[in-house]
């Protein structure tokens, strides 16, 4: 399958390309993978459309076993300003992203229940439905902006099976600041710190995406258990090229922070080629080792270098093919994410 198209029947290319994807699909069935942050593609959480087969089906066309499946609270306050930037066009109405954020869990649920997808709620779920070849999810809430300083909502979110939160988001909270955002609070609140207390009490992966590095920085100093940084790549990154994104790419000592608490950094997938993709993920590893590298491609936002599931097992043959041995291909596709998932959720 992986090998078509590829050059003539016995050509050094084509052989070396089937090798190569072989090798991947070997790594894939040793090696748990995981996508740390994702909206499910075009008819995905963040869409109109109905509960839908097409995750399930990507992600076994790709062996993709699980998928971070973030539900956006904020989203129906998103908008592109006059100068095409990302945020919030307006103040949310008291109550409106907490309900937003009940329907699309109601969503999620449909989904597991009749489009092919398991939940996983701990480390032994994802093990399981890796060995059984059965795509499986991670309940994900990008930005926290639904808690409205009810903490007891992180409890009901927890209890509705998300094990995967992320702190900030497009709109301004009382937790910290967020990088694309008018710095108000210097760095995590008061009130901030006891959602980070929070989160490693009940059982999430903290997630610090979005967040400034102030924010980044006064977390690490709360955190007792390992951080993520599920989505993002390092300022300046070569492979990435000119972008949009600058605001939303990391200094070094930004990373390094997440590699101290025994964390992991997911690279997106907004690169021009998966051979690009492959350049980002060794640009982190080289700042903070490979052991705290992940893939986090956050599909379906804008265009990038893994448009569908099925070509995941593309990213692990390219990872090979870049020279990443297949422990350490298998490791950034998902054993560094199992690491810090098992220590945040158990």
């Amino acid at each position: 399958m992986l090998g078509g198209g590829v050059g003539p029947r016995g050509s050094t290319a084509a052989a070396q390309t089937a090798e190569t994807a072989s090798a991947a699909l070997d790594v894939l069935r040793k090696s748990i993978s995981v996508d740390v942050h994702t909206h499910g593609g075009t008819s995905g959480i963040t869409s109109q459309a109905p509960p839908n087969d097409a995750l399930a089906n990507g992600m076994l066309a790709g062996s993709l076993a699980v998928a971070c499946l973030a539900d956006v609270p904020d989203g129906p306050i998103l908008g592109r300003n006059a100068a095409g930037v990302l945020g919030a066009l307006r103040t949310p109405e008291p109550g409106q992203l907490y309900k937003y954020h009940l329907g699309r869990l109601d969503w999620v649920d449909e989904m597991v229940a009749h489009h092919g997808l398991r939940r996983a709620l701990s480390a032994a779920d994802l093990e399981a439905a890796h060995a059984a070849g059965h795509p499986s999810i991670v309940g994900d809430v990008e930005g926290l902006d639904f808690l409205e300083g009810k903490l007891e909502r992180l409890e009901q979110a927890h209890q509705r099976g998300i094990r995967h939160v992320q702190l900030v988001h497009y709109t301004p909270n009382d937790i910290g600041d967020f990088q694309t955002g008018v710095v108000t609070h210097q760095g995590l609140t008061s009130y901030g710190a006891e959602v980070v207390r929070a989160c490693h009490r009940l059982g999430f992966v903290c997630d610090v995406a979005h967040a400034t590095e102030d924010t980044v920085k006064q977390a690490v100093k709360v955190a007792t258990k390992p951080l993520l940084l599920s989505h993002t790549a390092l300022s300046g990154s070569p492979a990435m090229g000119p972008t949009p994104l600058t605001a939303r790419q990391i200094s070094r000592d930004h990373a390094r922070a997440i590699a101290e608490t025994g964390g992991a950094i997911g690279i997106w997938h907004f690169f021009p080629s998966l051979e690009k993709y492959v350049g980002g993920l060794k640009e982190m590893a080289d700042v903070v080792g490979v052991e705290h590298v992940c893939v986090g491609t956050d599909q379906q936002v804008t265009p990038g270098s893994l448009q569908d599931y099925s070509q995941w097992v593309h990213l692990v043959a390219a990872m090979l093919r870049g020279g990443f041995t297949p422990e350490e291909a298998g490791n950034i596709a998902g054993g560094n994410y199992m690491r810090v998932f098992r220590a945040a959720v158990g």
